[in-house]
């Protein structure tokens, strides 16, 4: 997970595009509110593994909507709720149904749309506040954060200094 952390924060000041960190953690943020014990949740993950994306980012951003996804059920089941109940869409789920392996997706369980719809409308406030934050950590924390004391103690410590050393040869 160190190794994870230390490459998110090397990419935060890389030359690598704020868009694509920002969008590696709306992905992982979806993934992340999203229950796990379902087809749908393992497909959208094996695909994103093989997008070009900012791994650390996607998989800091899973662990934290992890954390925060026990919280947020009673909203996930209420607005799962309210897509799975929508007149109009019924005959639609219905029919999807009835397609073999589309159960499996559990699409039909109010918490795991809820999570996923959730996850869709949360992507473009979560895609543009995190383009504000890389500005703003390019801009001002990232320098400040280079020139303090602790930080350049943290990084003699062997342990680290080993991780990053591997973290170099592996790019």
């Amino acid at each position: 997970m160190l190794s994870y952390i230390i490459k998110f924060l090397k990419a935060l000041g890389a030359n690598s595009k704020p868009s694509q960190i920002a969008n590696s953690f709306c992905i992982g943020f979806i993934l992340g509110v999203m229950p796990k014990n379902n087809l749908l949740w393992w497909l959208v993950f094996v695909f994103f593994m093989f997008v070009r994306i900012n791994k650390a980012g996607y998989f800091i951003m899973m662990l934290l909507g992890a954390f925060i996804s026990p919280y947020l059920d009673p909203t996930f089941h209420k607005i799962g709720e309210f897509v799975l109940t929508y007149e109009p869409l019924v005959p639609v789920y219905s029919k999807l149904l009835e397609i073999p392996f589309v159960g499996f997706t559990r699409f039909n369980n109010t918490i795991v749309c809820g999570s996923l719809v959730a996850g869709i409308i949360a992507y473009i406030p979560l895609y543009i506040f995190m383009l504000v934050f890389i500005w703003v950590w390019r801009k001002w924390i990232a320098p400040f954060f280079n020139r303090s004391k602790v930080v350049k103690m943290f990084f003699q410590l062997p342990l680290v200094r080993k991780l990053t050393s591997k973290l170099a040869e592996i790019n």
